[in-house]
């Protein structure tokens, strides 16, 4: 009996995963790394969705961190220690790619510093494939995920409106997806400045302290910090976990610091990487120009310059953690509320840790012993419009979990996804069903409501729907 559950449970991740295979994201990583170990931190993350996130690259690179030399040996030597798992990997959800191939769409761009690398002549493999790709019969956008200097993309940017027709070249610039994390060359500001009409993700500044991505490992008083303090690494990723545990190397300046450059291409039913106002685990992101009177130097030695265009850039996130009582209601609210623009990224920190370590567990674990992500199902359509005052029902009764674990529901307002900033009461939200009025209002407004299901087993794993709610007034 138990071995027809699991086979049920595992057609069951392998059903849903069919259905996420046509939304994969393509993306194309551009990495200094070897400047800081959080690139390689990264990579072993990176590979352990290569079956949910469709990698077509990853080019070496410099940064104004590492100015004169690239090293994609240090990229060949973790896609071999992923190889040595990717077996056990299959196991447990399909599509990991075998290493050989991904070996071949490792790139090397120029080893020399942003702009000297862009221009006439300064073509690179890297350059040349992020063309190729773009070139491809292939209707997704293309992200390139930016883990150092950007001059790579530049130089393709360069090429493809020197040598393409204006109408060829803008529909290759219109599928592009471009996350930086900050500017680490002076390529960056000269792309936005030539490619205005280019989808692009930066905290501006070359201070980091300032930027939305430092919420993945920055220390916040008041909740807990261990999923990523260093003995929750060294027991969850580092040791007993394979050769690619073992590649993973200590924290030097900050854990995953490029991380947040692809957490939003994750399909969790919470993330939708289209659109970054609506927040999701990379953080969330408005479009607009920065004030450069607020823009400061400091982490970096990229000189900074104002912002002549919008960008999808800093935003802020008002977040109240839920706590578990020990008595009564499982879930309540904090006693503190936080606000600022890390908030958007660390609040689902230790939901993405946790599907972290519980990834790297395959990498060794039968099926049977290891933990799987719940799969959230909603007894009605993910947008709903009703009139103000309108009552309506949220159901998630359908929910089912892989590994037969008991289930903890969560529905929430996300009041700064939508254009409703009031309070929705919805009663008791730690139950599959919750009741809701919808609230009054003079013009028409939208509401997003996030169901978030978190299974018993070990770590604790969650997955999300979002609910999209028109109001119209009465």
């Amino acid at each position: 009996m138990k071995s027809f559950i699991v086979f049920t449970a595992l057609l069951l991740s392998i059903t849903s995963l069919i259905g996420q295979s046509a939304q994969k994201q393509r993306v194309i990583v551009l990495t200094d790394i070897e400047a800081d170990p959080d690139d390689t931190q990264s990579l072993v993350r990176l590979l352990l969705y290569a079956n949910e996130i469709d990698i077509k690259g990853i080019v070496a690179t410099t940064s104004c961190w590492l100015q004169n030399s690239i090293h994609p040996k240090s990229i060949e030597r973790v896609i071999e220690a992923y190889g040595e798992v990717q077996p056990n990997l299959s196991q447990h959800q399909k599509d990991y790619p075998k290493a050989e191939a991904l070996l071949p769409l490792i790139k090397r761009g120029l080893p020399v510093y942003g702009m000297k690398g862009v221009g006439e002549g300064k073509d690179s493999e890297g350059s040349d494939w992020i063309i190729k790709v773009l070139e491809e019969e292939d209707a997704r956008p293309l992200w390139i995920s930016t883990w150092g200097g950007v001059n790579t993309l530049a130089q393709a940017l360069y090429k493809i409106k020197n040598t393409k027709s204006k109408k060829e070249a803008s529909r290759m610039f219109s599928k592009l997806r471009v996350y930086t994390i900050s500017d680490q060359d002076d390529s960056g500001l000269w792309i936005r400045n030539n490619f205005p009409e280019l989808f692009y993700i930066l905290s501006p500044g070359d201070d980091y302290g300032y930027a939305t991505w430092t919420g993945i490992n920055t220390f916040v008083k008041g909740i807990d910090n261990t999923s990523i303090s260093n003995s929750w690494i060294a027991e969850h990723i580092q040791q007993g976990h394979g050769p690619l545990g073992a590649a993973y190397p200590d924290v030097a300046w900050g854990v995953e610091g490029d991380t947040p450059a692809f957490l939003s291409l994750i399909p969790n039913g919470l993330n939708n990487a289209e659109h970054p106002e609506w927040g999701g685990w990379g953080g969330r992101y408005e479009l607009y120009q920065p004030d450069f009177s607020k823009m400061k130097d400091g982490s970096s030695i990229v000189e900074i310059a104002p912002e002549t265009r919008a960008i999808w850039t800093n935003a802020s996130d008002k977040y109240t953690p839920y706590v578990h009582g020990a008595y009564g209601r499982t879930l309540k609210r904090d006693s503190m509320s936080f606000e600022n623009d890390k908030v958007t990224l660390w609040r689902w920190r230790d939901d993405f840790q946790n599907d972290f370590a519980a990834r790297m567990d395959w990498c060794t674990q039968s099926f049977e012993e290891a933990n799987h992500a719940p799969v959230p199902v909603l007894s009605h359509a993910e947008e709903i419009t009703l009139t103000a005052g309108e009552g309506f029902t949220l159901d998630a009764f359908e929910t089912t979990d892989p590994d037969g674990d008991n289930l903890t529901f969560l529905w929430f307002h996300y009041p700064e996804a939508g254009s409703y900033e009031g309070s929705i009461n919805l009663g008791a939200e730690n139950v599959h069903r919750v009741h809701l009025k919808a609230p009054e209002v003079d013009k028409m407004e939208t509401a997003h409501i996030i169901l978030k299901v978190t299974d018993k087993g070990e770590p604790a794993l969650s997955a999300y729907k979002r609910v999209i709610i028109t109001i119209k007034p009465s």
